[in-house]
Protein backbone atom coordinates (compact mmCIF):
# COMPACT_ATOMS: atom_id res chain seq x y z
CA UNK A 1 0.00 0.00 0.00
CA UNK A 2 1.28 3.08 -0.87
CA UNK A 3 0.46 6.36 0.94
CA UNK A 4 0.96 10.27 0.21
CA UNK A 5 0.31 13.37 2.77
CA UNK A 6 -0.31 16.90 0.92
CA UNK A 7 -0.25 19.72 4.09
CA UNK A 8 -1.94 23.05 2.70
CA UNK A 9 -2.70 26.04 4.42
CA UNK A 10 -5.43 28.21 3.40
CA UNK A 11 -6.78 31.50 4.85
CA UNK A 12 -9.99 31.80 4.18
CA UNK A 13 -13.43 33.18 6.95
CA UNK A 14 -16.78 31.75 7.34
CA UNK A 15 -19.84 32.28 9.73
CA UNK A 16 -22.08 29.10 11.05
CA UNK A 17 -24.94 28.23 11.15
CA UNK A 18 -25.89 27.01 14.63
CA UNK A 19 -28.75 25.72 16.81
CA UNK A 20 -27.66 27.66 19.76
CA UNK A 21 -26.01 31.22 19.98
CA UNK A 22 -22.13 31.77 19.42
CA UNK A 23 -19.85 34.13 18.54
CA UNK A 24 -18.56 31.48 15.49
CA UNK A 25 -22.36 32.70 13.59
CA UNK A 26 -20.20 35.99 13.24
CA UNK A 27 -18.33 36.54 10.19
CA UNK A 28 -14.65 34.95 11.33
CA UNK A 29 -11.34 33.92 9.75
CA UNK A 30 -8.82 30.97 10.33
CA UNK A 31 -5.52 30.16 9.15
CA UNK A 32 -6.51 26.80 8.20
CA UNK A 33 -3.89 24.09 8.14
CA UNK A 34 -5.48 20.92 6.04
CA UNK A 35 -3.92 17.57 5.92
CA UNK A 36 -4.90 15.16 3.16
CA UNK A 37 -4.14 11.46 3.36
CA UNK A 38 -4.77 9.54 0.12
CA UNK A 39 -3.35 6.23 -0.76
CA UNK A 40 -3.63 3.30 -3.33
CA UNK A 41 -2.34 -0.34 -3.62
CA UNK A 42 -0.78 0.23 -7.25
CA UNK A 43 0.98 3.57 -8.43
CA UNK A 44 -0.98 5.24 -11.43
CA UNK A 45 0.63 5.19 -14.82
CA UNK A 46 2.48 8.23 -13.56
CA UNK A 47 4.21 6.45 -10.91
CA UNK A 48 2.03 8.12 -8.03
CA UNK A 49 -0.54 7.64 -5.72
CA UNK A 50 -2.27 11.16 -6.91
CA UNK A 51 -0.07 13.79 -7.88
CA UNK A 52 0.40 16.71 -4.70
CA UNK A 53 -0.81 19.34 -7.53
CA UNK A 54 -3.86 17.89 -8.07
CA UNK A 55 -4.29 17.55 -4.28
CA UNK A 56 -3.84 21.13 -4.12
CA UNK A 57 -5.78 22.49 -7.27
CA UNK A 58 -8.98 20.69 -5.83
CA UNK A 59 -8.66 22.23 -1.38
CA UNK A 60 -5.87 25.42 -2.02
CA UNK A 61 -7.04 26.53 -5.49
CA UNK A 62 -10.98 26.43 -4.45
CA UNK A 63 -10.77 27.77 -0.57
CA UNK A 64 -8.03 30.41 -0.16
CA UNK A 65 -8.74 33.46 0.43
CA UNK A 66 -12.41 32.99 0.00
CA UNK A 67 -15.51 33.18 2.03
CA UNK A 68 -16.32 30.17 2.95
CA UNK A 69 -20.16 30.17 2.95
CA UNK A 70 -20.06 31.64 -0.11
CA UNK A 71 -17.82 28.24 -1.90
CA UNK A 72 -19.20 25.38 -0.21
CA UNK A 73 -22.91 24.23 -0.33
CA UNK A 74 -23.15 23.68 3.32
CA UNK A 75 -22.54 24.51 6.64
CA UNK A 76 -18.81 25.21 6.68
CA UNK A 77 -17.78 23.56 10.10
CA UNK A 78 -14.12 21.78 10.47
CA UNK A 79 -15.90 18.60 10.36
CA UNK A 80 -17.79 19.25 7.21
CA UNK A 81 -14.96 20.99 5.35
CA UNK A 82 -12.60 17.54 5.91
CA UNK A 83 -15.71 15.30 4.71
CA UNK A 84 -15.98 17.43 1.83
CA UNK A 85 -11.81 17.44 0.91
CA UNK A 86 -11.94 13.28 1.30
CA UNK A 87 -15.10 13.09 -1.40
CA UNK A 88 -13.47 15.62 -3.74
CA UNK A 89 -9.79 14.63 -3.95
CA UNK A 90 -9.00 11.03 -5.58
CA UNK A 91 -7.73 8.16 -3.41
CA UNK A 92 -8.25 9.87 -0.37
CA UNK A 93 -9.28 7.79 2.70
CA UNK A 94 -8.33 10.76 5.62
CA UNK A 95 -8.92 14.59 5.99
CA UNK A 96 -7.67 16.62 8.87
CA UNK A 97 -8.93 20.12 9.12
CA UNK A 98 -6.85 22.42 11.84
CA UNK A 99 -8.91 25.79 12.43
CA UNK A 100 -6.62 26.59 15.40
CA UNK A 101 -3.76 25.28 17.27
CA UNK A 102 -5.85 23.57 19.96
CA UNK A 103 -9.38 22.87 17.20
CA UNK A 104 -8.40 19.92 15.00
CA UNK A 105 -11.22 17.59 12.92
CA UNK A 106 -10.80 14.46 11.12
CA UNK A 107 -12.75 12.41 9.04
CA UNK A 108 -12.10 9.00 7.59
CA UNK A 109 -13.53 6.59 5.21
CA UNK A 110 -14.40 2.94 6.92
Amino acid sequence: MYTVIKRIEVSASHRLHLSYQSKCENLHGHNWVITVYCRARELNEDGMVVDFTKIKTMVKDRLDHRDLNEVLPFNPTAENIARWVCDNVDCCYKVEVRESEGNVAVYEED
